[in-house]
């Protein structure tokens, strides 16, 4: 094993190692500004299919802040060296499956969420428990169409976001068009023209000039930033938990395959830090420390936990793999899920703001999952197993009705998000179709 002084130059690129604080901040900050985003933003939208307002919209945001926080350092320090990969990984709120959250959240409640999210929690444990042999069902071709189609799901929720937020006053205005068009062109600009820390924190500085915009045209309201406390310590079962059986199966089944998107993310990391593959103990660690975390995050009203394939981009880039950049980075998120005050102003983002965010955060969803998909190649067998797949799974949910001969819990299990009937299309088209015999 290496040792390294507090000093050590070298240290950032070793798991383990002190490095200097002048490398160690501005590194971990890298990872908060390129996550932060990603965290609070499923909160906010769920927040608002649920009707949550006030002191509870605020916690919402308080608890993700510091599930993140707590998932992270259960990655980078595992329990019985089990529970965890022990991987220099951003793991928290994920937006893979707001579909399917939204979907639940309409129909029933946030403690039905919940509900279902403890049990999404136990099936990746046994996922992370069964990899080895679990993992052959979801090859590149099924996990990236079912991607694919969780992107492709979210574009409606984005669109409504950029106009001001569906069922709101002034919704699909010209000033709600003109802050998100902003914010989404300050995005794509700093994406695209710029390097360093403005490129990878290109969605929330563009928020912040969405923001800074929009309060000169009078659409923020600090009311309830006011009445919002310094610090609070969020109390377990506070929303409540309910099981429907109906929700449960819908967000079991995404359950599985983010555990397998998990999986790419662990191996990207390794390889593009670490020059190696993951160990199977890595990956099964990983994915069970992901499924213990959605567990004791449901209980404090925590949203699922997932890897951020934007901080992984980051170790890729940079090589940056010390354990203390990433557990700076979760102190930081930490500190900022206790003070109700820094949760709540970020409740008074305009919808508008989020949409003009989110929505090329969206598109980077769904080109993630044409790219596993034509990863190795693109066949006529290809070509079935997407196109019926994503066929059938957005047109049932695009029109409504369509399984109203059924019982309710079909609608709710297959017609409420695409991504369930995807993702089972898929498998049983890849299992099926004969394979294409290997080119000359």
């Amino acid at each position: 094993m290496n040792k390294h002084t507090p000093h050590d130059a070298t240290a950032i690129f070793q798991y383990e190692g002190i490095p200097a604080a002048n490398q160690l901040v501005p590194l971990g900050l890298q990872h908060v500004v390129a996550a932060v985003v990603g965290i609070v933003t499923p909160s906010i939208l769920v927040a608002n299919t649920c009707g949550i307002e006030g002191a509870d919209r605020t916690l919402l945001i308080q608890v993700s802040l510091l599930v993140t926080a707590l998932a992270t350092l259960l990655q980078l320090f595992p329990i019985f060296g089990r529970i965890g990969s022990r991987l220099p990984v951003i793991m928290g709120i994920s937006f893979a499956y707001v579909p399917t959250l939204l979907a639940i959240g309409g129909q029933f409640d946030l403690p039905t969420i919940l509900g279902a999210e403890i049990v999404g929690g136990v099936v990746a444990i046994l996922f992370g428990i069964f990899v080895k042999q679990i993992r052959v069902l979801f090859p590149p071709l099924v996990t990236g169409t079912v991607i694919f189609t969780i992107g492709l799901s979210l574009y409606p929720t984005a669109i409504k976001y950029m106009a001001g937020g569906a069922g709101t006053e002034g919704f699909g205005s010209p000033q709600n068009w003109f802050v998100a068009i902003l914010t989404l062109l300050v995005v794509t600009v700093l994406s695209h023209f710029c390097k360093g820390v403005l490129k990878l924190g290109a969605i929330l500085f563009g928020m912040i000039v969405g923001y800074i915009v929009a309060y000169a045209m009078g659409m923020v309201s600090f009311a309830e930033v006011g009445a919002a406390g310094w610090f609070n310590l969020p109390a377990p079962m506070h929303f409540g938990i309910t099981f429907e059986v109906s929700a449960c199966i819908s967000l079991a089944i995404v359950y599985i395959v983010n555990a397998v998107q998990t999986i790419g993310d662990l191996s990207s990391t390794t390889m593009g830090g670490m020059d190696r593959m993951p160990t199977d103990k890595e990956l099964s660690g990983g994915i069970i420390g992901q499924g213990v975390m959605s567990i004791v995050g449901a209980v404090f009203g925590g949203l699922p936990t997932a890897s951020y394939s934007q901080n992984v981009g980051i170790v890729t880039v940079n090589r940056v793999i010390n354990r203390a950049v990433f557990a700076f980075a979760a102190i930081v998120l930490a500190v900022a899920g206790f003070v109700p005050k820094i949760s709540s102003i970020l409740t008074t983002i305009p919808q508008c703001v989020i949409g003009g965010a989110t929505i090329s955060v969206f598109a980077t969803i769904t080109m993630t999952g044409v790219r596993m998909i034509t990863s190795d190649g693109f066949s006529m067998r290809s070509s079935t197993v997407v196109g019926l797949a994503v066929a059938i799974g957005v047109g049932i949910t695009q029109v409504q009705g369509s399984l109203g001969g059924f019982p309710a819990w079909v609608t709710t299990v297959f017609g409420s998000s695409p991504v369930v009937v995807t993702t089972i299309v898929a498998i049983l088209l890849n299992l099926t179709l004969p394979k294409e015999e290997a080119k000359k």
